[in-house]
Formats: C-alpha cells, structure tokens, sequence
C-alpha cells in the first residue's frame, strides 16, 4: 500500500512537472511574439501551482517591463532576487527598471562590516549557507577520523590541523546561516504601487505629510497599525502610509 502511494504521489509530481513546463514554455513563447499580457496570464498560472522559480519572476517581471508598468517590474525582479541572490540578468533588468522610477534616494553610508554582508556573505542564500554547513561537517568528520586512526606523526598533525580549520569555517558558516536566516525572516520590504503617496508623521489621514514617494520606490517596513504601514528608506527617512499603496516582497 505504501509503494502505491509513493508511486501514486511520484506520477503526480512528474505530470505537474510535466504541466509546469508547458505552460512556461507557451508563456515564453508569447512574450517573444510580443503578446506580453497573455504571456503574464500564462505566467501567472505556474504561480499559482506554487511551482514558483527565479526565472519565472524574472521572466515575469520583463513582461511588466514591455508594459510600462515600473512597479510591478520591480517588484518581480526583486522576487527573483530572493529566491537566487545570484541572478545577474534579474539584477541588470531591476537597475533599468529603477530608472524608469520618479524618486532619487541617497542611501546611507555602509559601515565595513555591512558592505562585507551585502557584497559577499548575501550571495548566498542562507539554504545555501546550510548546505555548506552540511559539507563543511562532514569534511571536518572524515579528517577527524584520519586523524584518530592514524599512526603516522606527520599524517596525524596535517588531519588534526586540517579538521580544526574545517571546524572553525563549520562554526563561522553555522553563524552566518543563522544570521541570514534572522535577516530575512525580520527584514520586510515592499514596492510602491500607487502612483504618488504622501508619507505621513502619523498612522492618521490627518497628520502632517512629511514627504512623498511615487511607484516603484522600495521601502523597509518597520510595523503595522490597523490600515497603516510605518517604512523606512535608505536615506533614513521614515514615516507611515496605507498599506493599499505598497506591496510586501515575499516569495511565499
């Protein structure tokens, strides 16, 4: 009964595969005849599947871009950023498209520590840290082993020497890991959509405006009261607005 409901599940993810890629492949070949609305439709389905991917929001997010439609571009891009930090084509496209955008930000200086994280150890999504946690032990393991059975002097130093170093880059992965993964959970960030929004001092339409933001512009959200959204820019500016006008990026 057992291997029938194995066999019975296998079939069915091949076939959903199976499905995923003709609709992908439909969905690609709309866009390239220019039917850009179908293609995002078709798109869209394979979303909707939860057969989700870096290079459907990527492909998703060219489409938008045909359209002219700068948020919801921007918004796909960065979708396919979160999934592989490493997508080249997604990150020149999000640069492009940002230059459609109303609003010119100064971000802050970055401290060392903080240009390290962003430029090398965000690379990787933190599955990927994991994964290297994972190989990084069993490397460490094995030369333990060596060490410990070894009779020779010489050899048992070399695997003692080696499987300290491959503990200590097991620890320093372990704690990246556990930090990318805390970044991300905590960190939530979001697109403008509406067309101009007036960023309030206060979660009330009748406080003060302080400054206004225009489509596209992406903002750190810090919290939530009822209907209203307290962001923050790269500049340090921070201020409310309501949540219809913004966009939460999450992949889930």
């Amino acid at each position: 009964m057992k291997n029938f409901i194995f066999l019975l599940v296998f079939i069915t993810n091949l076939v959903s595969a199976q499905n995923v890629d003709a609709l992908f492949s439909d969905a690609n070949t709309l866009y390239k005849t220019g039917k850009y609305k179908n293609a995002i439709e078709t798109y869209q389905k394979i979303e909707e599947s939860e057969q989700t991917s870096s290079e459907l929001y990527f492909n998703l997010g060219n489409c938008y871009y045909k359209l002219n439609q700068v948020a919801q571009s921007i918004y796909n891009y960065e979708k396919a950023l979160l999934i592989d930090p490493s997508n080249e084509d997604a990150k020149n496209n999000l640069i492009i498209a940002k230059q459609l955008t109303l609003d010119r930000i100064e971000e802050l200086p970055k401290s060392l520590f903080q240009k390290l994280n962003i430029n090398y150890l965000q690379k990787f999504h933190y599955n990927t840290w994991a994964l290297i946690v994972v190989i990084l032990s069993i490397i460490a393991g094995i030369l333990f082993l060596f060490f410990y059975f070894s009779n020779n002097p010489a050899k048992k130093r070399f695997y003692f020497i080696t499987s300290m170093v491959s503990f200590i880059l097991l620890l320093t992965s372990l704690i990246i890991t556990f930090k990318q993964h805390d970044t991300y959970i905590k960190t939530k960030e979001a697109i403008i959509f509406a067309k101009e929004v007036s960023i309030k001092n206060a979660p009330t339409q009748d406080s003060e405006e302080i400054f206004t933001l225009h489509e596209g512009t992406k903002v750190k959200v810090l919290d939530t009261v009822d209907n209203w959204k307290k962001i923050k820019l790269i500049d340090g500016k921070i201020g409310w607005l309501l949540s219809k006008d913004v966009k939460i990026l999450s992949i889930f």
